[in-house]
């Protein structure tokens, strides 16, 4: 799909997935193309990929730059064939480049932290060795490579007649970003704003902090941008921005409060609170491993904003974690 002249959609797929497939997007420039995400490496995804680059009429060699929202596998995935295929100058941001090796070459060492991680929080010992692991599987559909540069958020790209300024969202993964093209209006959002789906915001080991304070302020940087048509990564194309901005804002709000109602009076960990919550996908005891570690890092996320924001407080016991209402 043409979205304006000179910026195609193109349309991966992620097989055995529930998304279903990735939008990455192909920007004509003078000298070449640039490609925005690339999905995630199987077969399947790199036919379509190639086979709608060939629909173009583009080669691969004129692929000159392969720009990253972040480096999640359905994104990230055929980065390093992309990067052999092409000889593209790989960017990201700087916050994405740092964990590279550690997430998808050698993760010996996460996968310990993630162990003790899950404990303190409240994952029954039972569980713990499978939780850590839950998110290994989605290794062989990556072929890593690290970025010829990085951003920080603030750079601009000039290819052709278009400026895509880099937008730093932190949130969903530590050195997401957006890219915004002020001239069309056109706002190039990764998975930090869907039309439906709200993105997964977690806490753990490899996103300390405040995420989900680093989500809402990335919507509040987007609310001040003028927009008329929003390229997501997921779904498709809509132009109601500000409005979708303004409804994630309340789900995590409403979510919030969900997370101190099911505290309530009492003195709970992370893992019992994620039980009480009312996921859209279903019930927490029900979800696959990866899906339940999701929940739990996202439930992690609120509880940390309501504890930096003075509502709840922490106690460490016996290495648990538990948290009541202030």
């Amino acid at each position: 799909m043409e979205i304006v002249r000179g910026i195609h959609q193109l349309k991966v797929p992620i097989p055995n997935n529930p998304l279903g497939y990735v939008l990455p997007y192909l920007i004509e420039g003078e000298d070449g193309f640039t490609l925005l995400d690339c999905g995630w490496n199987t077969p399947e995804a790199w036919e379509a990929l190639e086979g709608q680059l060939k629909e173009l009429g583009v080669a691969w060699h004129n692929v000159k730059r392969l720009v990253l929202t972040h480096v999640h596998p359905d994104h990230y995935g055929l980065a390093g064939r992309v990067k052999e295929a092409s000889g593209a100058e790989v960017i990201m941001h700087a916050r994405e480049r740092d964990f590279i090796h550690s997430r998808y070459e050698e993760p010996e060492v996460l996968l310990a932290e993630m162990a003790s991680w899950l404990l303190m929080h409240g994952v029954p010992e039972n569980e713990v060795g499978q939780l850590k692991n839950a998110s290994m599987p989605a290794r062989q559909f990556v072929t890593s490579t690290l970025p010829d540069r990085v951003v920080y958020g603030g750079e601009t790209f000039v290819t052709g007649s278009f400026e895509l300024e880099v937008i730093w969202t932190p949130g969903h993964s530590p050195g997401h970003i957006c890219l915004y093209e002020r001239g069309q209006r056109l706002l190039m959002t990764g998975d930090h704003v869907l039309p439906t789906i709200s993105p997964n915001v977690s806490l753990h080991p490899q996103q300390l902090g405040n995420p989900l304070a680093d989500f809402i302020e990335g919507i509040r940087r987007l609310k001040a941008l003028d927009v008329d048509t929003a390229l997501p990564a997921h779904e498709f194309t809509f132009e109601h921005l500000q409005r979708r901005l303004t409804e994630l804002e309340q789900h995590h709000q409403a979510r919030l409060q969900e997370m101190l109602n099911a505290i309530g009076e009492g003195e709970l960990t992370a893992y019992q609170v994620a039980a009480h919550v009312q996921w859209v996908t279903g019930k927490f005891e029900t979800f696959s491993l990866w899906m339940k570690r999701a929940a739990l890092g996202e439930t992690l996320a609120h509880l940390e904003y309501l504890h930096r924001e003075g509502m709840l407080r922490r106690t460490h016991r016996n290495g648990v974690v538990y948290f009541a209402r202030t």
